[in-house]
Formats: structure tokens, C-alpha cells, sequence
């Protein structure tokens, strides 16, 4: 008799629970000045504990969940940019992530909920 437990691990990923998101934004808007340089960001509304988007470059942005995914339901803050601005930062578990999305310092073992963006014109579009 073969007993399989491929299901039951000690390690389960927190889940970041899953609304609606279908935000725009105008990348040009005096709203947020830094998305007109690379490396630029903007905390925006929406997710579930908001939507940080970052500009790669002047046609790639990414927009990524706040919550962390170590402990997405954590009240003591969300992912945001360190003082750096060379990565993003939770301030409650120190987990760090780069401007991709992945992690580069736990405790967090998954990277961050990224959300599908695509622009057209000036206007930036996130959906999941």
C-alpha cells in the first residue's frame, strides 16, 4: 500500500486573496512625477492592500501587490520603496524585493503578486 502526501507539506504559501483590480493610471499625470524616469514608482490605489507600479523603461512598467506575500494579511504595513530606491521593503518582516518583483532577502519566500499591465498611449492599464 502506497500512501501519497503531495498535498500536505509543513511550508504553505500564504495567499494573497485575489480581487478585482482594473485601475489606470496616465503615466504623464503631475500625479506621479517619478514614472517619467526609469526606475520610478507610484503608490496607487486598488489590490488588496494597493498596487505599487514601477517604470522599467519608458514602454515597460510592472505593477505589483503591497501585500507581502510572507504575510499578506500583516497590519503592521505594506511593501513600499526603501530610502534607497534601489529595492522594495516590507517593514514588518524585512523582506526585500527588487524592482522586479522577486525576492532578494527573506523571510519571504515567493515574490510579490504582480498584476498585468499594458500601455497604450499615456494611459497604463493593470488588470489581473
Amino acid at each position: 500500500m502506497v500512501i501519497l502526501s503531495a498535498c500536505s507539506s509543513d511550508t504553505v504559501r500564504p495567499g494573497v486573496p485575489n480581487v478585482p483590480v482594473n485601475e489606470q493610471i496616465s503615466v504623464n499625470s503631475l500625479q506621479y512625477p517619478m514614472l517619467r524616469q526609469d526606475g520610478g514608482y507610484a503608490y496607487i490605489q486598488g489590490g488588496y492592500r494597493g498596487i505599487i507600479v514601477v517604470r522599467q523603461n519608458a514602454s515597460t512598467y510592472y505593477a505589483f501587490e503591497r501585500a507581502c506575500p510572507y504575510d499578506p494579511d500583516a497590519n503592521c504595513g505594506v511593501v513600499s520603496a526603501d530610502q534607497s530606491n534601489l529595492f522594495l521593503t516590507h517593514s514588518c518582516c524585512g523582506s526585500q524585493f527588487n524592482f522586479q518583483g522577486a525576492v532578494t532577502s527573506g523571510p519571504a519566500v515567493y515574490g510579490l503578486l504582480q498584476y498585468r499591465t499594458s500601455l497604450v498611449n499615456n494611459i497604463l492599464y493593470i488588470t489581473n
